[in-house]
């Protein structure tokens, strides 16, 4: 973990009319790090996940990510192409539905493969290799290559998925609810896969959740979110474990009687 951060945010703000979607969140996320934004629905959660991520522009506020030369980049001041080639390279992003992540009418191969030509790589026997090489480490039998994703099972689906977004080798990971929809025995295997590979390949990672469980086991500093606002914000083993605010006392103390 270098001593620079990788993402900067800085006072962001979305306001839908009167409506706050979220109010002056500030923080930093570093190399390496997995920073997990909880809170229930309507919390402000994903409203600020789709700004960190450029799906929404933020009403107020800037957000700086560490390009691969050193410089940091306000990603609100780059041109839409500069921030599509981003999202298609440096950076992946996990939806909570993997049909919203995946193209589901072509095979599971070339859903990978599709992010390795983005990057420019137009060798067939290279691009099959490598997708054959993902598939294995995210669980899926390289039989399945040449399927397409309608025939995997909702597990399957979202490992190809994270597959897709890994293989580039990208720095900084958006996951919305990754888990969410799935069985329990099939997130747990989730889970221990997505945390392996976080490590393995020293990833940072924003993930968005409304499971605790999946924030502690996934995460090393975690934000609670209330009604748009950042109401705590620390290490994620001290948040839950030793809750400040009394709705992060609540949260914690609904899954404990579980």
């Amino acid at each position: 973990m270098t001593d620079t951060p990788l993402l900067k945010v800085s006072g962001v703000s979305k306001f839908y009319g009167s409506r706050i979607g979220c109010k002056d969140v500030s923080f930093e996320l570093w190399p390496g790090e997995v920073l997990a934004i909880v809170g229930e629905s309507g919390s402000g959660k994903t409203t600020l996940l789709n700004c960190l991520s450029t799906r929404l522009m933020p009403t107020t506020g800037s957000i700086e990510y560490r390009m691969r030369d050193g410089n940091f980049r306000d990603l609100y001041h780059m041109s839409e192409a500069e921030r599509r080639f981003l999202m298609r390279t440096d950076w992946g992003f996990v939806h909570q539905n993997p049909a919203d992540g995946l193209r589901m009418t072509v095979s599971a191969g070339a859903n990978v493969g599709e992010r390795l030509m983005a990057i420019g790589d137009r060798h067939y026997g290279n691009i099959r290799e490598t997708a054959s090489d993902w598939l294995t480490r995210v669980e899926i039998s390289t039989d399945r290559i040449d399927d397409q994703p309608r025939a995997f099972s909702g597990g399957m689906r979202q490992r190809l998925q994270i597959a897709r977004n890994l293989v580039t080798g990208p720095r900084l990971v958006f996951m919305d609810e990754p888990t969410g929809g799935l069985d329990v025995s099939v997130q747990a295997r989730l889970l221990d896969l997505v945390r392996g590979l976080v490590n393995d390949l020293g990833l940072s990672a924003i993930v968005v959740t409304h499971d605790l469980a999946v924030a502690r086991l996934l995460s090393h500093r975690m934000m609670v979110m209330k009604d748009g606002h950042v109401i705590e914000h620390g290490l994620t083993d001290r948040v839950l474990d030793d809750p400040r605010e009394p709705y992060t006392q609540l949260l914690v103390s609904s899954i404990l009687q579980v």
